[in-house]
């Protein structure tokens, strides 16, 4: 059995219920429409709140994302509340790149998770945050706060 298939399942219920402060603080539950089949799919997924904006990460060779191209209304439970916002994915290489810089100018501790190394100050190193950005997408989403 894959890990993700006891995972996500453990995620979603904890992140639905009383105790989802336990997880809250960065991840959140994303739920979305099949582009194709119009089923109703929810997932897990780590996030960086910037202002009014929620940058999400994920492998290209994942899939959900790719039901939010083009954008796509969604429906998020964040920190216990539900709320109604638009997914925008971002695929080309150079803006992954930019946005990926910025992601962990936030979170600069997250950078280990890319295979990105940090300077001595704690800035990420350009190159590898380059090539990490030619395995992954980012995912917007606006609040309206």
């Amino acid at each position: 059995m894959n890990l993700i298939n006891i995972f996500n399942p453990l995620m979603i219920w904890l992140l639905r219920s009383p105790l989802h402060r336990i997880a809250s603080k960065n991840t959140l539950l994303v739920t979305f429409f099949g582009r194709k089949s119009r089923k109703k799919y929810t997932t897990p997924v780590n996030y960086v709140l910037d202002g009014n904006v929620i940058f999400i990460t994920s492998l290209r060779s994942r899939t959900w994302w790719k039901n939010l191209r083009g954008g796509a209304p969604v429906s998020i439970h964040l920190k216990g509340n539900v709320m109604e916002t638009y997914g925008e994915v971002i695929e080309n290489s150079e803006k992954v790149t930019e946005q990926l810089m910025g992601y962990l100018q936030k979170v600069p501790q997250y950078a280990k998770y890319f295979k990105i190394g940090l300077d001595p100050n704690g800035h990420p190193n350009p190159e590898d945050v380059t090539h990490a950005a030619q395995e992954r997408v980012m995912i917007l989403l606006r609040l309206n706060i």
